[in-house]
């Protein structure tokens, strides 16, 4: 499982500018199964996602096609980790440590 954080490196209207073509990307990642969660940070200087996937590889894969990082207007951090407790709601998403 991995947090995905965004920073915004422009102005809000140049990240507005984009947010179309970001929320339809969100939208196909949640179709694909990738993203459980997302928002805005409060204040709202970038976001928040909470995604799964086979590997940080895929994960950077997708990240680099999120129209907010092609367009050049925010960074990502990525931070990978086991799910050991889940609501169960996301029971599927569970892990064991190896």
């Amino acid at each position: 499982m991995f947090v995905l954080e965004l920073t915004y490196t422009a102005p809000l209207d140049a990240v507005d500018a984009l947010l179309p073509d970001h929320v339809a990307w969100l939208e196909e990642q949640y179709e694909k199964g990738f993203f459980l969660a997302s928002g805005r940070k409060n204040p709202r200087d970038g976001g928040v996602i909470l995604a799964v996937a086979e590997d940080r590889a895929a994960i950077e894969e997708i990240v680099a096609r999120d129209p907010f990082s092609a367009g050049g207007v925010c960074t990502y951090r990525v931070t990978e980790f086991t799910a050991t407790k889940t609501a169960p709601e996301l029971d599927r998403h569970r892990q064991t440590l190896s």
